[in-house]
């Protein structure tokens, strides 16, 4: 049986970058959502969707979420 199995050592420099941008993305879009004053929908589901949804959630604030005045 060969053993299939990844080690951390081979994972992590294809996962870091991913999780950095994520990080990055996600603190962007939070800040953003605290400065807007009005976003298109409740604020407080923008912040659930931006923390909970991976990198989709904080695109998808930067596409829909804020208004344009």
């Amino acid at each position: 049986m060969v053993n299939d199995q990844f080690e951390l050592s081979q994972i992590l420099p294809i996962i870091a970058p991913i999780i950095v941008i994520q990080l990055i993305l996600v603190v962007i879009a939070l800040v953003l959502c605290a400065k807007a004053e009005r976003t298109n929908g409740p604020k407080w589901m923008w912040v659930l969707v931006i923390l909970f949804v991976n990198i989709v959630g904080p695109i998808a604030f930067f596409i829909a979420g804020r208004r344009s005045e």
